[in-house]
């Protein structure tokens, strides 16, 4: 078991499934177990997978005033986080809705709120940073201040960019310049993915970038093996939204690496988790845990053969 901090953005999201994007106007719909609505964001959801995993995880997050803490730990949810360090110190949470189609189309709105105004107290942070194995940041703003604490205990940076926007990158710099593992979804991204990823690892240094690529997969590029790869996606189950994929993909890339230092073997488990997650409604659900991991890895590969994914 490893020790995570995370932190970054949390939210309330609701899930709209329709039939097709656009969406035909009507007065009046009626959809049945379609709508779902519950917490998540990059924060939340890498917490949580990390939690299925077994590991021991500080969920740093801020939220609304009024916010009602107990939408984190559903009752019918085997797995719980605390909430010690769940701030209540904005105006609203911030929202989502998703809207997605039968052809896996999907249309997000988003409100982040006053977020960019939030402020973590990170006396809260100094007494539990040294016993941590990774920091987990979103490029939420208020994460920034997280950074100098994270370079001064020597501990291990992993940052998820969300929504990357190349004009918009001088924002995202304080993250890019110090994370050791770089998480990006190339739905923002027009370059060339390789040629984005090895143009951010000269400019950058980390040691991996994970470059999403939804229903196509991922590229990993790990600079200590020298590689620069695509990966197909794995298909376990009947997909019913690849929303969260992202977080799953990067919370269990992170619990294997960590253990094991083997990007190629920690992204192939990844790819596992992910594809088991994408047949559930709702970012925060469908997590497995490592001995369910296991049994999938068992049935979908050939464990003799790993050096296909080279």
């Amino acid at each position: 078991m490893s020790k995570f901090i995370v932190a970054g953005l949390t939210q309330i999201e609701t899930i709209v499934k329709v039939n097709k994007i656009p969406i035909q106007y009507a007065p009046f719909l009626s959809l049945k177990d379609a709508i779902q609505t519950a917490a998540g964001g990059d924060a939340f959801n890498i917490s949580l997978a990390l939690k299925w995993l077994g590991n021991d995880v500080e969920f740093m997050t801020v939220v609304g005033k009024l916010q009602n803490l107990g939408i984190f730990n559903p009752p019918d949810r085997r797995v719980s986080l605390s909430t010690d360090y769940v701030l209540p110190i904005m105006k609203e949470t911030p929202t989502e809705v998703l809207i997605f189609d039968k052809q896996r189309r999907q249309q997000k709105f988003e409100d982040l709120k006053d977020i960019r105004d939030a402020e973590y107290d990170m006396t809260l942070l100094e007494p539990i940073i040294n016993d941590c194995d990774m920091v987990f940041l979103s490029n939420a703003n208020f994460c920034r201040s997280f950074i100098p604490y994270v370079k001064d205990y020597n501990k291990k940076l992993a940052v998820k960019i969300h929504q990357f926007e190349v004009e918009k990158e001088i924002y995202n710099e304080d993250f890019l310049k110090n994370a050791d593992i770089l998480y990006f979804s190339d739905n923002t991204i027009e370059d060339d993915p390789f040629e984005f990823i090895k143009s951010t690892a000269a400019k950058y240094d980390p040691d991996i970038i994970i470059l999403g690529q939804e229903a196509g997969g991922l590229i990993l590029y790990d600079r200590d093996r020298e590689i620069n790869v695509h990966f197909d996606p794995v298909k376990s189950v009947a997909v019913v939204n690849n929303a969260g994929s992202g977080n799953a993909t990067f919370a269990c890339f992170l619990h294997y690496y960590l253990k094991s230092k083997d990007s190629v073997d920690a992204i192939r488990k990844a790819l596992i988790f992910a594809s088991h997650k994408i047949g559930f409604l709702g970012t925060s659900y469908g997590f497995m845990t490592e001995e369910q991991l296991a049994q999938w890895e068992n049935l979908i590969y050939n464990p003799r053969d790993v050096s296909r994914w080279i």
